[in-house]
């Protein structure tokens, strides 16, 4: 029987550092994910949501999501709102999503989302938002009214991503 040295033995155990570095970035992501639909799960939970159309589970993946109430404060955001913005969730809590436009948001596309609002019909518009430091970037925005199980509207949600 051949004995192995330790040579042999250090390299069949091993996995490149760098090998680690990308598990722990996904499974913080994973982390992250799981934490964001506990919270959006304990809203909807909370006002009885009828969430079958919403696909929140599968677009926590890819988008950021944004809730706002109907005073339209944002009562909740995914943590992919701070790579997006720059902002974290708790900076951008209890305020309006106005604190992302800027001197060239679209006052047209903004009148239009305003009216869909007022309407409680779902949209989808593409806006020029601006991040923390100033800097501007295209905002596709998949929004629409959430209504509970009696029909009652509760909330609002937007799907966000950034476009080039």
């Amino acid at each position: 029987m051949k004995k192995a040295n330790s040579d042999d033995i250090l390299h069949r155990n091993s996995v490149p550092i760098l090998a680690w570095d990308f598990h722990y970035e996904y499974i913080n992501e994973l982390k992250a994910i799981f934490a964001d639909l506990k919270k959006v799960n304990k809203i909807s939970n909370q006002f009885t949501w009828n969430e079958k159309d919403l696909e929140i589970e599968e677009r926590l993946k890819d988008e950021v999501v944004v809730i706002t109430d109907l005073d339209l404060k944002i009562v909740f955001a995914s943590n992919g709102i701070k790579r997006m913005t720059g902002y974290s969730e708790f900076e951008v809590l209890g305020k309006s999503p106005r604190m992302f436009q800027g001197p060239e948001t679209s006052k047209t596309v903004l009148e239009e989302i305003k009216a869909a609002i007022k309407l409680q019909i779902p949209f989808e518009k593409t806006l020029q938002n601006y991040r923390k430091d100033g800097r501007s970037y295209k905002c596709k925005i998949n929004g629409a009214p959430v209504f509970n199980l009696k029909g009652k509207l509760t909330h609002f949600i937007a799907f966000e991503k950034e476009v080039a």
